[in-house]
């Protein structure tokens, strides 16, 4: 069963579109493309369904009851700690 991703920024239009592309090529060079439905929202309306999804990644602050099922998007516009959030992308594909 394919796992739903969301991708989320504050009003999920720029760098949410930003991180949705490298995630995606990221998907298509790792052979992942297939286990994944990519989904793209703001965080206003998407805390209170936030369980909906398989894996969350967020460019902005999240309110602190959900920031531990968040991954932090930021480090595919700062170049800092790529590779960590993929693992952390990849792992929850293969729950």
């Amino acid at each position: 069963m394919k796992k739903k991703l969301l991708i989320m920024c504050g009003t999920g239009v720029a760098t949410s579109t930003v991180v949705t592309g490298k995630v995606k090529e990221w998907l298509e060079k790792e052979n992942l493309a297939d286990e994944v439905t990519l989904f793209q929202s703001k965080v206003a309306d998407e805390v209170g369904r936030i369980h909906e999804y398989d894996i969350v990644v967020s460019t902005t602050i999240v309110p602190e009851n959900i920031r531990d099922q968040v991954i932090d998007g930021l480090p595919l516009l700062t170049g800092i700690g790529i590779e960590e959030m993929y693992d952390r992308i990849r792992d929850q594909i293969n729950q």
